[in-house]
């Protein structure tokens, strides 16, 4: 048998290295093992990943975050859903919330039986069955409660919060729990035998040595792109946006509980509103318009006067082939990149832990771990890149050849099956641990126009009255529990 790992080595800060110091300190510290991090105060992080989705809260727990000192610290505000503005066409706006939506009546899908009534003047929005989306348009928050099937026991949520300091906080737990931090710049890496990592040097004639080495250098990939060798896989055919600017404002106004993400000619900008400020950006793709031109659009539609000088971001989205390699595994920027439209970056770092923990290695390095690690990596990694490719797919828009393009392009193969589906009879299926749930498609396809030409026969075995009768019900119950929640203030 071969001896347990005793050493690990994170290259990089930011969010991406102390979440992972964090849950290291937490799950792998168990006296024998050292956990280092080494960052250079000289190099800037990317650090705009300022909205989540709702695991985030049990990465938190897990590590053992308190939510309320969490808030504070990170000037954080809740988040129910993400209100898309412009997409499906330029004068509609729709929300994709969070939690469940509706109830099953006898094992058929809620969405089925809506599918059904849909016509029937009572029956309301999909959108008026899910908590979350009726609370968020009330500018209204209270955590859930209760029975999971009651109306707030249906609502899940997420946070926005200052990635900047959320890193710090993560920094002081991990440091607190016995993480060694060591401050200063890589300037070369040695390799074993094996072509392992063995060691990064640093400037003043310093060696670090580890066994197990997570990269979190961010888009450069110190040691799997650049030291290992992994090449990137380029999805900019599917998702042309390479560009960002970012720009912080002052609040403006009642804090709204959601994202709001509006389309623009070549982009979209995004809205995220801390306790503090207000965080801005305008996402562009650089084959449609030019930077100049991209901040120009992102003044003109802010709600607030600036805080801070734009700071303009260049990416690729995509990811590596290969997550881990050797004794390598990359976690956020350093493995791959989507846009934040689903506010999923900090999501893959999260799910990059949680999975290496679950396969976490012994100092062989078997090729059974590192190679289920990788097809996990991938299949998450696609499934959230085809639900992002989504939202520009199934627009009506042709104003500008932004939305010509993205509305024309040729899609992956798997996307193409499940909208297939979808527009036969509203069917959904997941794959493994896909991270978007039956809801969360149904509400981004319904919200971007693509309502099914029929639906699942089996609903026509239920009685349409008695279902119209409860679906009345339902949603008078989800516009009373929002009513009665607090304005978030």
């Amino acid at each position: 048998m071969n001896p347990p790992i005793r050493s690990v080595v994170i290259v990089g800060g930011g969010t991406a290295g102390w979440m992972a110091a964090a849950a290291a300190a937490r799950f792998l510290n168990d006296g024998q093992r050292t956990i280092t991090l080494i960052e250079s105060e000289a190099i800037g992080t990317v650090g705009v990943g300022e909205a989540t989705i709702p695991p985030i809260r049990g990465f938190n727990a897990r590590i053992g975050l308190d939510e309320a000192s969490f808030l504070r610290a990170t000037g954080g505000t809740p988040k129910l859903g993400i209100e898309f503005v412009g997409w499906g066409a330029l004068d509609e706006r729709y929300m994709h919330p969070f939690g469940t939506v509706g109830h099953e009546i006898e094992g058929l899908n809620f969405h089925q039986l809506w599918l059904r009534l849909r016509d029937r003047a009572e029956i309301g929005s999909y959108g008026d069955y899910a908590i979350a989306a009726v609370a968020a348009r009330a500018g209204r928050f209270a955590p859930p409660a209760g029975d999971p099937r009651s109306p707030t026991g249906q609502l899940d949520y997420a946070y926005h919060f200052d990635a900047g300091l959320y890193a710090a906080l993560l920094r002081g737990h991990a440091e607190a729990q016995g993480v060694t931090r060591i401050e200063g710049r890589i300037t070369g890496v040695e390799r074993d035998a094996r072509g392992h990592v063995a060691a990064v040097r640093l400037e003043g004639d310093r060696r670090v040595a580890g066994e197990l080495f997570l990269d979190c250098t961010g888009f450069r990939s110190l040691l799997l792109g650049e030291t290992m060798g992994v090449a990137f896989e380029d999805w900019s055919h599917w998702l042309p946006c390479d560009r960002a600017i970012a720009l912080p404002t002052a609040r403006q106004g009642p804090l709204l509980p959601y994202t709001r993400a509006t389309a623009h000619d070549a982009g979209w900008q995004w809205r995220i509103p801390l306790q503090h400020r207000t965080g801005n950006g305008h996402v562009y793709a650089s084959a449609f318009t030019d930077d100049e031109t991209a901040e120009r659009v992102l003044m003109a539609n802010l709600d607030a006067a600036p805080t801070a000088e734009p700071r303009r971001l260049s990416f690729r989205a995509g990811r590596r082939t290969k997550l881990w390699a050797g004794n390598v595994v990359a976690l956020g920027l350093a493995g791959g990149f989507l846009e934040p439209l689903e506010s999923t970056s900090i999501h893959l770092i999260q799910d990059g832990i949680s999975k290496l923990f679950a396969l976490f290695p012994d100092q062989g390095f078997g090729t059974v771990e590192r190679d289920e690690y990788n097809r996990l990596m991938g299949d998450q990694y696609a499934a959230i890149r085809d639900f992002i490719i989504l939202h520009y797919a199934a627009t009506r828009r042709d104003d500008t050849p932004f939305w010509r393009h993205v509305g024309t392009m040729a899609l992956p193969e798997t996307l193409i099956r499940k909208l297939a589906l979808f527009r036969e009879k509203g069917r959904i299926f997941r794959y493994d641990d896909e991270l978007f749930t039956v809801p969360s498609w149904v509400a981004v396809l319904l919200g971007q126009g693509i309502v099914p030409s029929g639906y699942d026969p089996i609903v026509d075995a239920l009685d349409a009255d008695r279902v119209a009768g409860a679906l009345r019900q339902m949603r008078r119950g989800y516009a009373a529990a929002a009513a009665a929640m607090p304005a978030l203030g």
